[in-house]
Parts: C-alpha cells; structure tokens; sequence
C-alpha cells in the first residue's frame, strides 16, 4: 500500500489538471494565513501601555489601533468573498496575504499615532480576505467526513493565533521594541503565499458583479456607530459629531439593508437568514466578540498598568485564558457530531459569562494573581468550546455554492461585534472617569467588563435556540 493510499488526501481542481493533496497540507496552507491575522486582533493588546508612551498617543487612539483593523477587515470581508468567487478564492487569498505583509511593513515603519492606524486599516484590508476564504478553501478540499476534524484543526489555530497574540507581542516589546510586533508577519506572508499556490483549489463562486455600493454602505454605517460611541464621552452625547456619527451610521445601515433586497447581487444575501442555524450563530458570533474582545482589552491593561505587570509577565499571567482553546477547541470539533453544537455552544458561552463576572466581582488594585487563575481558565474553556462548534453551525445546512458567503457573513458580524464591544466598554471606562493610572483605572474597569459579562450571558441565552447540530449515528459512522 503507497503512502498515498495511507494518508487522508483531498482530490482538488485548480487550472485543468486534477491532483491529490494531503489533508494535512491543505489544512496547513488554510490556517497559517488565517493564524497570521488572528495573531493581529490581539496582538497589540500588551504593546498599547508602551505606545501610549512612546508615541503619546491618547486613550481614544489606543482603541483606534485595534479597531481600526477590525472595522477595515469587517468592512472587506464580503466584498473579498465576492471577489473571490468571481475571480478565483486562491487568488484573492493569495492576493490578500500580501496586502497584509505589504501593510505589516508599513506599520513597523510608524512614528505617529496616524501613520499606525492607517497601516492597521490597510492590514484589515488583507485580512479582509483572509478568514472567510481560508475556511471556504479548506471545507472544498477535504472530504465531508474529514470536514468535523478538519475545521476542529482550523478553529484551534485560530485560538493559537488568539491566544499568542498577547503572548508573543508582550515578549516582543518587552525584547525589542514594539515595531517588532509588525515584523514578525513578514516572514509569515513570504511563505505562506506560494505554499497556498501550491496546496490549496482555486474554486470559484457565482461569477457575478461585486456589490460596491453595499460595500460602502456597511462600512459607512459600521464607521459612523463606533465613531460616535468613541467620541461620546469626550465630545458629549449630544455634540453634532456623536450623533451625526450614531444617526448616519445607522441610517446607512438602514440603506444597506434596503439596497440588499433590491441589488441582482447582494453583498449579503438575506435569505441565509431564513436559516435557523445560521442566523443564531451569527447572533452568537456578535454577542461572543462583543463581550468576550472588548473584556480583553480593559483586563489586559489592567494587569500592566495597576498592578504593574511588564509586558511579557501580563502576557504570561492571561496565558491560561488565551491557551486554553488551542487544545480545547479541536476536541470540540472531534466532539460536536455526537453531542451537538447546540450544548458545546450554550456551555461555553456560559462558562465565560461566569468567568467575567467572577473577575468583575474580584478585581482590585492588591488583588493576588492565585485569585483571577480560575477565571482565566474557565474563560479559556468557555472560548475553546464556541470557537469550532459555531463555525460549524454557520456551515451546516448551507448549500456548496453559499459556504463563501455564509463564513464572510459570520467572520463580518464577529468583527463588528468586536470593534463595538471595545468602543461600549471603552466609553463605560472613560465614562466612569477611568484613567490609564494604577489609582483611576479599576474603579471604572469594573462596570465596564460588567457589561462585557452581561452581553455574554444574554448570547448564551439566545444560543438555546440553535438546531442541536448533532449528527445521527449512521452520518457519523
């Protein structure tokens, strides 16, 4: 028997020619990328002291760090979906990739606050194509019994990337500086490219025209809301710029949504909604982002700037948290046709609604690290057991055609929920007179990872009301 024979392989089309690749190349070529720009939501959370210091840059621009990747790679997401089916997924994964590299370089090179959130923004930008079509590409190149595992193997990378970002980018500020952070995606992108080439199908979708009018809707609509909620406090609620943010954005929203019942070729086509499966796993996705990403902000500096932690040691401190779905998020995966997505779902969101409010309910200027341990790794095992599930609930019953567009959706939507829950839990922070001080910080950290809490325990409510996911016996022999 050849080696050939022996090992899982997936028999692909790209050009004319059809070839066997393994399974364990194709998931490889799939996940580094999407590694690489999973790394990027978090990575800048334990560099954010020192670049306030460094660059002076304010509370509100620290914010803008992150969200301006995620707004731009939200923003794109769809748009690089369209593209991909009209053009070729690989390709524009490809293409992607380098943006992002291109982008990377472009931020490390940054001496003013302007300069970085505009190199963050074009990073989102390659980003934007990274997500959705690494998990499209990998679903089209396995079989469907390997596809449990497979995207098991996925959402545990993308719990690596998760959890090494504030690892990595503490241990890199605290050993070089915090350019390097940047630099360190190089080498990644230079790979990952011809190794995409070489390993992943070059699918298409419904060649049809891209929707660049919903394009810029959402990201108008997206832009105007968080911009509003940022400059809230500082402007005040009721300042022309708030609310011709927080009333435009929404009105373009209110457009985009009109226009997408209208275009031959919708950016989101909103019939997927009908779906009962996916349109709860996105509400999922939303409320998972929004509480669990804008908690990891406020906690994260909390570490370093009230209790003192350098870079690396907070890093170091949060690794229970952040570690925990790289091992917990396969077996979830392995797990999920037997019990269902519903339960591992429903359970992990709880797990981390009881994690935030039991650090809520601790946090002080003296209290002991033993203290916060538990929650970190119930929070760890609560991300582990939403990351694959949720994804597979997005893809369950769509049809081969959709899968592109149903992931983009999602990865769109958790995004979002990412750069509103840092914004909301930011404006709870400067609303309750919080200071990026040891003496004026946990006062006001509280009521806003409070909050993050809250809207976890809401979304584990609402996913009770997902399809259980669990295969009968005979699928799943």
């Amino acid at each position: 028997m050849t080696a050939t024979e022996t090992t899982p392989v997936a028999e692909v089309v790209s050009g004319s020619p059809r070839r066997r690749i393994p399974v364990w190349l194709a998931i490889v070529a799939a996940s580094i990328p999407m590694f690489m720009a999973s790394l990027d939501n978090l990575v800048m959370t334990n560099a954010l002291p020192v670049i306030h210091k460094d660059l002076g840059a304010t509370v509100e621009q620290l914010q803008w760090f992150v969200n301006a990747y995620t707004l731009s790679f939200a923003t794109f997401i769809l748009l690089s979906v369209a593209l991909g089916d009209r053009f070729g997924r690989r390709t524009v994964f490809a293409i992607g990739i380098s943006v992002f590299t291109l982008a990377s370089v472009a931020a490390g090179f940054s001496t003013t606050p302007g300069e970085l959130i505009a190199a963050r923004a074009v990073q989102g930008v390659g980003g934007a194509a990274l997500m959705p079509l690494s998990l499209t590409l990998l679903a089209g190149s396995v079989a469907p019994r390997l596809r449990p595992l497979a995207i098991g193997i996925w959402g545990g990378v993308a719990g690596l990337g998760v959890a090494l970002g504030p690892l990595i980018g503490g241990a890199v500020v605290q050993g070089w500086d915090w350019q390097a952070i940047f630099w360190i995606n190089v080498p990644v992108g230079v790979i990952s490219v011809p190794l995409v080439l070489l390993a992943l199908p070059n699918s298409f979708g419904d060649r049809v025209r891209a929707d660049v009018l919903g394009v810029i809707l959402v990201g108008v609509g997206v832009l105007g809301i968080v911009f509003g909620i940022v400059r809230g406090n500082d402007a005040g609620w009721h300042s022309a710029q708030v609310l011709t943010g927080l009333i435009g954005g929404g009105l373009a929203l209110l457009v985009f949504f009109w226009w997408e019942t209208r275009t031959r070729t919708p950016l989101v086509p909103l019939g997927l909604f009908r779906d009962r499966s996916f349109s709860v796993a996105n509400i999922v996705g939303f409320g998972f982002s929004f509480g669990m990403f804008g908690s990891v902000f406020i906690l994260i500096q909390f570490l370093q700037v009230v209790q003192g932690a350098s870079p690396l040691k907070a890093a170091f401190e949060t690794t229970p948290w952040t570690m925990a779905p790289m091992i917990v998020a396969p077996l979830a995966g392995i797990i999920a046709p037997r019990v269902g997505t519903r339960v591992l779902i429903a359970a992990g969101l709880a797990c981390q609604s009881i994690a935030l409010f039991w650090l809520a309910g601790t946090m002080s200027a003296t209290v002991p690290y033993t203290t916060m341990l538990y929650p970190f790794i119930l929070a760890g095992i609560g991300m582990g057991l939403v990351f694959s599930p949720s994804s597979t609930a997005v893809l369950a019953t769509m049809r081969e055609q959709d899968r592109a567009k149903a992931s983009g959706v999602n990865s769109t939507v958790r995004e979002i929920g990412v750069a509103l829950g840092i914004a909301v839990l930011v404006a709870v922070f400067t609303g309750a007179n919080g200071q990026l001080t040891p003496t004026g910080y946990v006062n006001a950290a509280v009521p806003a990872v409070l909050v993050g809490a809250s809207v976890v325990a809401v979304t584990a409510l609402a996913s009770l009301s997902l399809p259980s996911g669990k295969l009968p016996r005979k699928a799943r022999a």
